[in-house]
């Protein structure tokens, strides 16, 4: 796995190379983990639709965690259950000796110069890898020198030799036991990630992928988040707090969880509304309405919060049809008069003849 420093950003990138064809697969990713390491491999053996009898490693800390006195390699859990998988025979070069494996390092300088230069710019990964996958494949056009055949038609004798992919591709993540804090916050290497607060003090299972962090207890998950790579991080998801905020409902605008969350302007719209017309039980039934979050999608919560604005409908009860009737496709029946409890707000055009009382003295 080599490295790449940008203005932006230092990104790890793995190289996968068949020696025999030189076909290749390199792929990007933000820190070079044994999760990296085995995702690559993953992505490798579905780039090429099989999978290689023997491969041949360094010594790296990610796959090999010590060297035994006789001389054999220790691999990590993680690496030891990918090969298991795929039925692989690990092999290993002399440390310090990179021409054991000359191939691959000639692929990681290659990759660099026709790759990434100039440096790279992709809003993601995933576009970044994209862009890698396409190159890898119009490589396989190319004659290189000694050779009369293309990588493309010489990758053809490989892929016989190789084993077919198995059923189901491993799960690249490492896993790990976890307990939940009183903040509501399980930690994951250096970062805390936060679960609902209903699992307070739980104990929890953790699983870490190149991309995203998986929460769960018992057979349930319970929490998804982006992954940080950043040290010492706390990522929040500000659903996992609202039952909470709901029973404390002063800490709405001070909870950290909830900083930075940004939402449509039409709920910002509907809070006002709500706390104008009924003060802190206002503020409360803003809240319930954001709970509907965690059964439904943005977008439909969203439409929902316009059309109720648009009625007049300022109520959790309201938006909560509205929410309902949108997902389950049926018209709404929100008749304000049949549902008087549903406030609406009228406004009537001001008279004149209103003010005469104060020219007659009438009270």
């Amino acid at each position: 796995m080599g490295r790449l420093v940008s203005g932006k950003s230092k990104v790890h990138f793995f190289a996968f190379d068949l020696p025999q064809s030189d076909a290749s697969c390199v792929r990007a990713y933000p820190a070079a983990t044994a999760e990296a390491w085995v995702d690559g491999h993953v992505h490798a053996f579905s780039f090429f639709g099989s999978v290689p009898l023997s491969m041949l490693y360094d010594n790296d800390r990610c796959l090999v965690s010590r060297i035994e006195r006789d001389g054999s390699p220790r691999r990590t859990q993680l690496f030891s259950g990918f090969l298991s998988h795929y039925l692989i025979r690990d092999r290993y070069g002399r440390a310090g000796k990179g021409n054991d494996k000359g191939a691959v390092e000639g692929l990681v300088g290659w990759s660099r110069r026709n790759f990434m230069v100039p440096l790279p710019d992709f809003a993601s990964f995933e576009a970044f890898n994209e862009y890698l996958e396409r190159r890898c494949r119009e490589r396989q056009g190319d004659v290189l020198r000694g050779h009369r055949q293309s990588i493309g038609e010489r990758l053809k004798r490989d892929l016989e030799a190789m084993a077919a992919l198995p059923a189901a591709p491993f799960d690249a993540c490492h896993q790990a036991p976890g307990q939940v804090s009183s903040q509501s916050l399980v930690r994951f290497q250096t970062n805390d990630y936060s679960v609902p607060v209903a699992y307070g003090h739980r104990q929890v299972w953790v699983r870490g992928y190149v991309e995203q962090v998986v929460i769960g207890c018992g057979a349930e998950i319970i929490a998804r988040h982006r992954r940080s790579y950043e040290g010492e991080d706390t990522v929040f998801d500000p659903l996992h707090y609202l039952p909470l905020i709901e029973g404390k409902i002063g800490a709405l605008d001070q909870a950290a969880p909830l900083a930075g969350w940004e939402l449509p302007d039409a709920f910002a719209t509907l809070r006002r509304l709500m706390e104008a017309r009924s003060g802190r039980a206002g503020r409360r039934e803003y809240v319930q309405v954001l709970r509907l979050l965690e059964t439904f999608g943005l977008d439909d919560v969203h439409a929902a919060v316009k059309h109720a604005l648009r009625l007049g409908a300022i109520g959790f009860d309201a938006v909560k049809h509205l929410v309902l009737c949108r997902v389950e496709k049926r018209p709404s029946r929100l008749d304000l008069d049949v549902y008087p409890y549903l406030s609406k707000a009228n406004v009537a055009k001001t008279r004149a003849a209103s003010y005469l009382c104060l020219m007659s003295g009438d009270t």
